[in-house]
């Protein structure tokens, strides 16, 4: 049903009821029949995960997640060192691997989005032995294998995926049986250093996190008359003139459409922001804006509802699952999908930084799909295929 959505909503975007002669929305008349293809593609990812024991993924995780970091690393060769052909920059970023034969360009694979499940895999499987994490010390090596790929990410830059990465790392943690005290003291110590990578981060990624505080009036007004509060959240002079028409212009947009829903919505390929070209990215980042225009306040606690079956199926097979593996990398699983929600909802309504991770299942994109599939066909196989137990549990 999710993935049902998605589909339409990316049909509905790009082929309104009603096209405006000025609107470019017909560019992306085409997108949804894209889409089709990759939720295909997406259900043989879903049924191949379901072909083997999930075990077996477990024993290949460190092979597959050190291929991930290979990519993840020839992509900033294509950024920093040298250009490279099939690594191309869209939009002042490296993220994609793109290929062309005989003059037809291929579906473009993002390494980031393959890295999130990698990732569970071994850490998950890492984590399978209690002396992995039962001492501070011991937490040293879940953090290397969640660092590593973090850094490469954020070097690309995609700061959406690697604010998802931190809060999975705590969840597997606290579910493998990490002592509280010891998770409360890396917080604090992440907290400690936060000033000085706010220093080091570039004047765009600042305005992004800072365009949360920003939306106030009154905060844009002292960062406009205090040249030093302005170079605090933006990097540079703020200016409410280039708040509107550039810094805040996705957030501000974004929130017009999802406010203009009311309770019941336009209705499907209705609304001023289907119609026209007024929120960039609406068919991936913000497609959460266009279901809450056409669909209003009703269709958005729906959609949540179908996530939430999902999340509740997974902890289910999370908390009977007697496998310490099994039961990680399902946690994992879920906490990635909540994760995701929540920030890319969060973003759309201007509750969190526009970090341009997508709506899981419903965006548009090949490998988002793909790996969203293959993470729920992984869950459902962790569920088929539970561990025989004579006795119950203590």
């Amino acid at each position: 049903m999710l993935v049902g959505i998605g589909i339409a909503t990316i049909y509905s975007v790009g082929n309104p009821a009603e096209l405006s002669p000025a609107s470019e929305t017909g560019d992306m008349g085409n997108l949804w029949k894209k889409q089709i293809v990759f939720a295909a593609v997406a259900i043989v990812g879903f049924v191949l995960v379901n072909t083997v024991n999930y075990r077996r993924f477990g024993s290949i995780s460190y092979w597959i997640y050190g291929l991930i970091l290979l990519l993840l690393s020839l992509l900033l060769v294509g950024r920093y060192v040298i250009k490279i052909p099939f690594v191309p920059e869209i939009n002042g970023t490296h993220r994609w691997i793109k290929f062309t034969i005989a003059g037809r360009e291929l579906p473009a694979l993002q390494p980031s989005e393959f890295c999130k499940l990698v990732y569970i895999l071994a850490l998950a499987w890492y984590l399978r032995y209690r002396s992995n994490y039962r001492n501070l010390t011991a937490l040293i090596g879940p953090f290397v294998l969640t660092l590593l790929p973090m850094v490469l990410i954020l070097l690309e830059p995609d700061l959406g995926t690697v604010l998802l990465m931190m809060p999975i790392l705590f969840t597997m943690l606290f579910v493998a049986g990490a002592k509280v005290k010891h998770l409360l003291i890396i917080l604090l110590m992440a907290l400690l250093v936060s000033p000085l990578l706010w220093y080091k981060m570039r004047s765009y990624q600042r305005r992004r996190i800072s365009s949360v505080v920003l939306q106030n009036t009154w905060v844009r007004q002292k960062a406009e008359k205090h040249p030093w509060l302005g170079q605090v959240l933006v990097g540079t002079t703020f200016s409410e003139k280039q708040w509107k028409s550039d810094w805040g212009w996705h957030l501000i947009r974004s929130k017009y459409a999802v406010a203009s829903g009311g309770l019941k919505g336009y209705g499907f390929r209705q609304g001023p922001f289907v119609k026209y070209d007024f929120l960039e990215a609406r068919h991936n980042d913000f497609i959460f804006a266009i279901i809450a225009q056409q669909w209003g306040f009703l269709g958005c606690l729906g959609l949540l509802a179908l996530y939430v079956i999902i999340v509740a199926c997974g902890l289910e097979i999370a908390v009977h699952n007697t496998d310490p593996f099994g039961k990680l990398l399902a946690a994992g699983i879920v906490a990635m999908f909540v994760v995701e929600v929540i920030i890319n909802v969060s973003m759309t309504l201007g509750l969190m930084p526009i970090t341009g991770l997508t709506l899981p299942l419903i965006s548009y994109g090949g490998s988002s799909l793909l790996v969203s599939m293959a993470s729920i066909g992984l869950l459902n196989n962790v569920g088929r295929c539970r561990p025989f137990t004579v006795a119950p549990k203590k």
